[in-house]
């Protein structure tokens, strides 16, 4: 994974100094609030409902070993011994002390880390696939390009004010892991047919107020251009955006209302000005990036394991796990594992410290001390041997890191709500917690197999309900906390958004609500349909029905 050189080092110490002081006027009373604020928000600092949060950020989801140690310790010492990982593949810290997040960013720095531009109207951390450089499906790796994008996105001197935030993921598979139509700019990276790398940009795509999939405006964009291509992008936004509502200044409201066509134009002329010009990546600025994203060293082994089939067969628990927590790798005799933050009774994501330093070691032993975040707030070991699968099992369960129910129902995307978020109009962990408990029966979970449930607790869309088979939104009606459910939303290479089924729910009816929309999707599949190809071939109509029956037109008038 990518080390820190001397450029990073000293400005990530110089942020930190600087922060330090900005922090020591604003408890002084010599910098007020208002003028701290969008100081704190670039260091990941926000001030939630009943403390400061603050954003880590996790460039594209790698962490080591030695860098997932400090967090728990960061977590033990300044918070209250948990963390939690967001669908950004950041860690946020909910309850520091704000005369403590000085010395938070000083220990981060240590192990080469930060909280720059986890937040803010500026570009936040690039995301991609978990499984980057290891799943068989991988036309390129992705990494190396997020890392140049990386260098050339922090402390960009014309984006750190921008209309709002903006947020890029960049996928190189032939499965889009990494939601590339329903960012702000969305990268899918391919190659021709002479080998050269290419990519198709996507711009305009996000959550929120406003769900809108992005629209392709380059679909052969040499990736020597990424960098002067997005500054074209970005200057465009930056010249036109809204800045009069914040419900309206994200880049999808400026596509959407000149059409994509037209926004390409802008950009492409844009382009001309500096297309060639010194942001233009070279090959040895590749070379130099892709050097830190090398396999292991580790040795060859055999595609298949005597020991590990026999386990497979005498084990059913150790089974069941590998069935849902274990895919396929590049190289013959390895695995990538997927470890679960979402047991029963605990928030989606969250961590103990615990738990974070039993893993350093577990991917110290099994996995070269790397580990991965994936966007569904769980981790990943990308490099394990087929013969550890046994062995890394037996410890990831002793720690509550087995629950084999990767993509299945319980495995849910869920923001923190309204237990933390001072943004959120209701809560997101307790529904999330009670539908876990409604499905706790693993063979029915198994049955009903592949299903993608996100929550979130506001419009802003932290937990990417628009995108999941079933999605729920908080919302206020009356000062009171209601649930919107919608279905049909998806990722992949079919991202869709889904539709609202009907009028909303007091919290204590969804877990009825989510029983009665997958007992319809069972009764109505055809034997090869998940969830969501169901939804699509029969429409929301027998979906609805079932949930609200005849009593429907009532429902809207009551709760409409």
């Amino acid at each position: 994974m990518y080390r820190y050189d001397e450029y990073d080092h000293t400005l990530v110490l110089e942020r930190v100094a600087q922060y330090r002081d900005q922090l020591q006027r604003n408890l002084a009373g010599e910098l007020s609030d208002d003028e701290f604020r969008p100081l704190r928000l670039q260091n990941g600092l926000y001030i939630q409902r009943h403390a400061p949060m603050l954003r880590v950020a996790i460039p594209y989801g790698m962490l080591s070993s030695m860098q997932l140690r400090k967090l728990s310790d960061i977590g033990r010492r300044y918070d209250r011994g948990y963390g939690h990982f967001s669908t950004r593949q950041n860690m946020q810290f909910n309850w520091p002390k704000l005369e403590d997040t000085g010395d938070i960013l000083a220990e981060l720095a240590t192990v080469e880390m930060h909280a720059i531009q986890t937040s803010g109207n500026c570009i936040r951390n690039i995301t991609t696939d978990p499984f980057a450089g290891v799943a068989p499906d991988e036309i390129v790796d992705p990494r190396p390009y997020c890392e140049v994008l990386r260098q050339w996105s922090t402390f960009h001197p014309e984006f750190a004010f921008l209309p709002r935030k903006f947020k890029i993921a960049v996928s190189g598979t032939l499965e889009d892991r990494a939601v590339t139509y329903a960012h702000d700019v969305g990268l899918q990276l391919y190659r021709d047919e002479k080998g050269d790398v290419l990519a198709r940009v996507i711009v305009g795509g996000g959550m929120g107020r406003t769900p809108i999939l992005g629209s392709v405006i380059h679909e052969a964009l040499p990736w020597q251009h990424l960098p002067t291509y997005l500054d074209a992008v970005l200057r465009v936004y930056n010249r036109y955006g809204r800045r009069d509502n914040a419900y309206k200044a994200r880049i999808k409201i400026l596509v959407k209302a000149i059409g994509a066509e037209a926004f390409a134009r802008q950009v492409d002329e844009e382009w001309q000005l500096e297309r060639d010009g010194i942001a233009t990546v070279t090959q040895a600025e590749l070379d130099r990036a892709r050097a830190a994203f090398t396999d292991p060293e580790a040795p060859v082994l055999p595609e298949t394991d005597a020991g590990f089939d026999a386990k497979l067969a005498s084990d059913p628990a150790f089974a069941r796990w590998v069935s849902r927590c274990v895919r396929g790798h590049k190289r013959p005799g390895y695995r990538a594992v997927t470890l679960s933050l979402k047991p029963t009774g605990i928030a989606p994501g969250d961590i103990s410290c615990e738990q974070m330093d039993a893993l350093a070691d577990l991917a110290d032993r099994y996995g070269f001390g790397e580990l991965r975040v994936s966007h569904e707030q769980n981790v990943v070991l990308a490099d394990v041997a087929l013969a550890d699968l046994y062995e890394l099992w037996l410890g990831a369960r002793a720690h509550g890191l087995a629950t084999p129910n990767i993509g299945l129902l319980t495995d849910i995307i869920c923001c923190p709500g309204g237990d933390f978020c001072s943004l959120a109009n209701a809560k997101s962990i307790p529904i999330a917690q009670a539908i876990q408990e409604a499905f706790e029966n693993l063979d029915y979970l198994y049955d009903v197999g592949d299903l993608e449930l996100n929550i979130s607790g506001c419009m802003n869309s932290c937990g990417h309900h628009h995108v999941g088979h079933i999605g729920i939104l908080g919302v206020d009606k009356t000062g009171s906390e209601w649930y919107q459910v919608s279905i049909g939303g998806s990722q992949g290479n079919r991202t869709s958004l889904g539709d609202v089924i009907g009028p909303s729910f007091a919290a204590e009816e969804v877990p009825g609500v989510i029983k009665k929309l997958v007992e319809t999707y069972v009764e109505q599949r055809t034997p090869e349909e998940r969830f969501i190809d169901t939804v699509r071939r029969l429409g929301m109509a027998p979906f609805k029905a079932s949930v609200y029956g005849e009593s429907t037109k009532k429902a809207e008038v009551t709760h409409g």
